[in-house]
């Protein structure tokens, strides 16, 4: 693998794995207003949400797992607050979403 390090100059060295993280800031500004977001930017959801930042959920029902604070909208994976920050999880979040969702829909 070989890398610029600043000017003009590369280096090569022999590297076997390599770990990239990006994303770590969430891009969700346009969501202030909409729904709960915690102090860093991520969607809060389900059993981390505040009563107070709860709007009107159908016959009086918490919101589910992965549902923000908006009911019938649902966040999952990287722009969750406490969520693993995982591909695999995230995945997985989505795929157990999809039940809630129909949950939803049958209200």
């Amino acid at each position: 693998m070989r890398w610029r390090k600043g000017g003009d100059s590369t280096e090569e060295h022999a590297i076997r794995h390599v770990f990239s993280m990006t994303g770590a800031i969430p891009n969700t500004q346009w969501l202030h207003g909409c729904v709960a977001l915690d102090e860093k930017g991520f969607v809060k959801t389900g059993p981390d949400l505040d009563p107070t930042e709860l709007a009107l959920f159908p016959n009086g029902r918490h919101p589910f797992q992965f549902e923000t604070s908006r009911p019938a909208i649902f966040a999952v994976g990287d722009v969750r607050a406490m969520s693993i920050k995982r591909v695999a999880s995230a995945v997985g979040e989505g795929s157990m979403c999809i039940q809630l969702v129909h949950r939803v829909l049958q209200e």
